[in-house]
């Protein structure tokens, strides 16, 4: 296989010079290895921000209690990305932070037997109270309670509830005012739906109906212009992003795989698991069209996001469209309004 000189790079060091973090990000792309990714990434997200693509960020892993929530709630409400698919742990750290339960740097060599005597639970390095966490829950059981059971809930407007009373700086509560949707799909794998099941146990039976979850995520893909996705981590979230042009082509709605794709992650190709496949392995489902601009960092995402989302800030004042999303009931209308 041979390039043409226009797609090659003359280059693959960078000189010591005075610059931003935007512009070494970027020239970071000239170099090889995970760091010309990372800066092709970058590029790949400024190429998104200047089209009508929707994009949708899937979020996986402890990167809320490893400190990345402020990231992503300012991606959120700078409309950097348009829909967020999470982990449940993720919004119930996220959660916690807003109701004043905090995260501490604690230390990978501690005496777990210890930290459990003190009732101080675990996440490698980061400490966080389980008397505070179990505060958490509590709120969560009695917002449950508040709500109608004759109706079944979907993820996405259970975590719009959960963001009303929460600060900006949250996950949930910039999502909330920005107008972004927010699906978890596995909500029963976390201390969300821990929650939920202490209502359910005194009585209180609400329901999430996660197949609404599905087709409510499947028309947002289905009525974008063209799509994109972030991954920051693997997991659940990848793939229920993934499977929404699966469901278009079963449905008949099929145009075309994602334009647009980007991943953060530790995790490989070569043992089989999703978290780690190639966006190349995705275009053989048709989830990502053949001729889509695509990065994969293989790098831990705490080091990787915070340097893209500065670039971000630096180098991208005002993206060219930003989808707004309309609910009745489950059906959406999608509308791209210049910003």
């Amino acid at each position: 296989m041979s390039y043409p000189e226009s797609e090659m790079q003359h280059r693959t060091t960078i000189p010591v010079v005075d610059r931003s973090i935007g512009d070494l990000v970027s020239d970071m792309a000239r170099m090889g290895f995970q760091a010309g990714q990372l800066g092709q990434s970058l590029r790949v997200w400024e190429n998104m921000l200047s089209k009508d693509v929707t994009i949708f960020l899937g979020l996986a892993g402890a990167m809320v209690p490893a400190g990345l929530q402020e990231m992503i709630a300012y991606l959120i409400s700078r409309r950097y990305v348009d829909c967020l698919v999470s982990t449940g742990a993720n919004l119930f750290h996220d959660l916690c932070e807003g109701l004043g339960i905090r995260h501490y740097r604690g230390s990978a060599c501690a005496d777990d037997a210890h930290l459990n005597e003190c009732r101080i639970d675990r996440i490698f390095d980061v400490f966080v109270s389980e008397v505070e966490l179990h505060r958490a829950d509590k709120y969560i059981s009695d917002l449950v309670t508040s709500l109608r059971t004759d109706v079944a809930y979907s993820s996405r407007e259970m975590m719009e509830l959960l963001g009303r009373e929460l600060p900006e700086t949250t996950i949930l509560g910039a999502a909330y005012r920005a107008g972004v949707p927010i699906f978890v799909p596995a909500l029963s794998d976390s201390s969300i739906g821990i929650g939920m099941v202490i209502a359910w146990r005194n009585g209180h039976r609400v329901t999430v109906d996660q197949i609404r979850d599905v087709d409510e995520i499947t028309q947002i893909s289905e009525k974008s212009a063209e799509t994109g996705v972030v991954f920051i981590g693997g997991g659940v979230p990848k793939n229920f992003i993934q499977q929404t042009k699966v469901i278009s082509e079963l449905m008949g709605t099929y145009r075309g795989g994602h334009s647009y794709a980007i991943q953060y992650t530790t995790d490989t190709p070569h043992f089989g698991g999703l978290s780690g496949c190639t966006f190349s392995e995705a275009v053989s489902w048709g989830k990502v069209d053949k001729e889509a601009r695509m990065a994969q960092v293989f790098s831990d995402a705490t080091i990787t996001v915070p340097l893209v989302v500065h670039a971000l800030r630096e180098r991208v004042a005002r993206r060219y469209s930003v989808p707004r999303f309309t609910w009745r009931g489950s059906e959406l209308e999608l509308v791209y309004e210049r910003s």
